[in-house]
């Protein structure tokens, strides 16, 4: 018996190991066949320009008992209830499910995981105010892993509840608080549209926005930005500007941004082909930027169950590298789910939690 489960293990571990070479091969590939639905996208109602103002549809507000947003590490706290900004986040995917195109605004497995992204990201910004952030009917992991017209449907869905979302934020928030906006992944796709459809053509609005904090999703300084209505993010203490940033570790592939971004079309119409991309260094608050691990303030490190985090100061490096790649060094051991290529796309947030929050508090002090 001893020798037959010695065997079972040996043949768990070279399955394992056959595994994990074919993911690093084929990753993309695998990844499609496993994520992107097989059926055709269902159309559904329009989110209805009122619905936001059930409390039940956010994640987070500032009234919301438990909410996910104010968590901190050890030694941080949140600002005070009703000061400061009011922020608007948009979470990343957090429905991973092929069976449909769009997630049903009340599974609760994938209300729970976006939970777990308020805590590890937009708990970066509840010290300089009040977050609101949605429930939306955000289009499935697999949606971006091909180009079919139904993930263009999926994400048009998706963007109609945020916009819808952020009508009544604007309501909640009042007529002259500052406002930060930030999103991570699908969520800062979204936060790109909301800027070039409503920010950029509403100078009394665009003139109360702190920052944008588009991190995660490419924007081409060529073909993109013009159309946002800011600038991108130059000084440390600038407003009115956009931060963004993809993390890699080294050595970095990130041909499967590249060759995606390659054949998209941007908001001015023309080719993002080979146009750099916006490149915030967090670690510095500044564009094209190279700073030392010593300049990183708290990198968060989850637990295992993802429900608590520990803070490791100083302990990743960061600089902007060709086409406006953030790469990291070697990168740090924070779990399981580093992307093929070294994509460090879902520590995006902790690996600069604590600047992160540094920059959003020093920002609205210079709009003040």
């Amino acid at each position: 018996m001893a020798r037959k489960f010695l065997y079972f293990v040996a043949a768990m571990i070279v399955l394992a190991i056959a595994a994990l070479l074919a993911y690093r091969l084929f990753g993309t590939q695998l990844m499609r066949a496993v994520m992107v639905p097989s059926e055709t996208f269902q159309a559904q109602r329009e989110a209805p320009r009122n619905i936001y103002a059930r409390k039940i549809m956010w994640l987070a507000r500032p009234d919301a008992p438990g909410n996910p947003a104010l968590w901190t590490p050890p030694g941080y706290t949140p600002g005070e209830r009703g000061t400061g900004a009011a922020i608007f986040f948009i979470h990343p995917t957090s429905y991973i499910n092929r069976d449909h195109w769009n997630a049903p605004i009340d599974d609760p497995e994938t209300n729970a995981r976006a939970e777990l992204f308020l805590r590890g990201q937009a708990s970066a910004f509840n010290e300089a105010g009040d977050i609101w952030a949605p429930r939306y009917r955000q289009a499935t992991f697999g949606a971006f892993l091909t180009s079919v017209a139904d993930s263009e449907r999926a994400l048009a869905l998706a963007y109609g509840d945020v916009s819808a979302a952020f009508d009544r934020f604007l309501k909640e928030a009042g007529p002259t608080r500052p406002i930060i906006l930030a999103g991570h992944s699908q969520g800062a796709l979204h936060l790109t549209r909301l800027l070039r459809d409503l920010i950029a053509t509403d100078p009394k609005l665009k003139a109360r926005i702190v920052a944008a904090y588009v991190v995660g999703w490419p924007v081409s300084r060529a073909t993109d930005l013009p159309r946002m209505g800011l600038p991108e993010c130059r000084a440390a203490d600038q407003t009115g500007c956009i931060l963004s940033w993809e993390s890699f570790a080294e050595p970095a592939d990130p041909s499967l941004i590249v060759d995606a971004y390659d054949q998209t079309t941007g908001f001015n119409g023309q080719p993002r082909k080979a146009t750099p991309m916006v490149c915030t260094n967090p670690l510095t608050g500044t564009a094209d930027a190279t700073a030392p691990a010593t300049a990183n303030l708290g990198t968060l490190v989850p637990s295992a169950d993802l429900k608590t985090a520990t803070m490791a100061i100083g302990s990743v490096p960061a600089r902007c590298a060709d086409r406006g790649f953030l790469l990291i060094g070697e990168g740090p051991n924070l779990g399981p789910y580093v992307l093929p290529g070294n994509n460090y796309h879902v520590y995006d947030y902790s690996l600069f939690w604590a600047n992160i929050r540094a920059d959003a508090n020093r920002r609205l002090k210079a709009f003040k």
